[in-house]
């Protein structure tokens, strides 16, 4: 029995393996030669999943070929991948036409300099919880912060990574996340209760998070100076936000978007017709590299589901469980088994939830992330190791089912 269970370990061990020669080849090195920008993610990728082609059994070389595009062409990843083109379009159409400096002009002169990180964080939180999405606040919110770091000094990454994880904050308690909506839905809860969960769980950690930015605001480089503020300019951004709140979908919001970007472009002669077309084709072409990982991704992820590397992940997260606690570190990492052991489903959803964000953040392929370097043109591990909220949700989150926190819905 032992040498049968260390055979199936072994197989389970390499049905995952592409993740791992992944990780080896981008996490390791790039940490290895203290060096983000090194290794190129794409090429990582490459290298992982035609390993994870080469090791599939019981394929021709064809079949196998076949089934990677049928994982990279999945519907949720044509989905992002168009997402990520109109994305691109309007980042780029909007910094050309000076949205983005008259965004940062505005931000400069409500926010005073010791609290200016503070209130990016929470400027992402709110329009994350009220679009529902975080690749959305990303995308809207990014850019700016780009801009403001470049007008302060602050870093890059770590300003980012502000964004970034307020928009985990908002996209875990919106009432119109998807995950939310996921979690709710197979766990058997109303969305209200698991707020009430999830809130009690998260805030703290949001609160801890706000206060360490106030603290790194005040020895911030911050200039008290900033250029006009050009309202005209604005309308773009705001009708974004304001079309996202309404619950618009994100394509639609994106193009409405770069149509205002156009127009007001246009009438404000920031471009003619040909440099409009010049910016959204730059900003389009822009996110080559992303699209390409997205694919690779997509394709190295549904060979490791054919070779079992999911049953696997199952079989051993629930081959010791025998206890509500036992339950819900596992649910923490693979939610299938709430009913079995009787666990409140309002803390399933708010664990299911909490610990889908905390996946996301951590990362370095993740949508979020890889949108967020992808705009700000950096690496996405020099964004991760600033990533305070997520990493501090998900220790508050694992404490809550240390100690049965909350203890009505424990």
């Amino acid at each position: 029995m032992e040498i049968y269970d260390s055979m199936k370990i072994d197989k389970g061990l390499i049905t995952l393996s592409p993740l791992l020669v992944f990780l080896g080849v981008y996490l390791i090195t790039s940490l290895c030669i203290n060096d983000f920008y090194k290794m190129p993610i794409s090429v990582a990728f490459l290298i992982s999943s035609v390993y994870a082609v080469a090791i599939t059994r019981g394929m021709s070389i064809n079949k196998r070929i076949e089934t990677f595009s049928e994982g990279a062409s999945e519907k949720n990843i044509v989905l992002m991948i168009w997402i990520f083109i109109l994305a691109g379009a309007f980042a780029q159409a909007a910094k050309t036409m000076g949205a983005i400096d008259a965004a940062v002009n505005l931000t400069l002169s409500l926010l005073p300099g010791n609290l200016l990180l503070a209130g990016i964080f929470v400027a992402s939180c709110f329009v994350s919880f009220s679009i529902g999405t975080s690749v959305g606040t990303i995308v809207a919110l990014t850019p700016v912060a780009v801009g403001i770091a470049e007008h302060t000094g602050i870093e890059i990454p770590f300003i980012v990574a502000v964004v970034t994880g307020g928009a985990f904050f908002g996209d875990n308690l919106s009432f119109i996340s998807d995950t939310t909506i996921a979690a709710t839905r197979t766990q058997g809860c109303t969305m209200r209760d698991k707020f009430k969960v999830n809130f009690q769980i998260v805030v703290p950690a949001a609160a801890i998070v706000f206060l360490i930015y106030v603290f790194a605001g005040a020895d911030m480089p911050v200039s008290e100076s900033h250029g006009e503020i050009e309202w005209l300019k604005i309308v773009p951004y705001l009708a974004v936000i304001g079309c996202a709140m309404a619950g618009i979908n994100v394509a639609t919001v994106l193009i409405i978007g770069i149509v205002l970007c156009a127009v007001i472009g246009l009438y404000s002669r920031s471009f003619d017709f040909f440099g409009c077309a010049g910016a959204l084709g730059e900003g389009i072409t822009g996110m080559g590299e992303l699209i390409i990982i997205t694919l690779m991704a997509g394709g190295m992820l549904e060979m490791i589901r054919v070779n079992g590397g999911i049953d696997y992940i199952i079989r051993l997260l629930t081959r010791n469980v025998s206890s509500k606690r036992g339950g819900e570190l596992s649910i923490a990492l693979l939610v299938s088994i709430a009913g079995k052991y009787g666990i409140d489903p309002r803390k399933a959803a708010s664990i299911l939830d909490t610990f889908s964000c905390l996946v996301q953040g951590i990362i370095p392929y993740g949508a979020q992330i890889l949108m967020a370097s992808e705009l700000a043109g950096i690496s996405p591990l020099s964004i991760i190791k600033y990533l305070y909220y997520p990493f501090l949700m998900g220790a508050f989150a694992c404490l809550s089912i240390l100690f049965r926190f909350p203890r009505k819905y424990s």
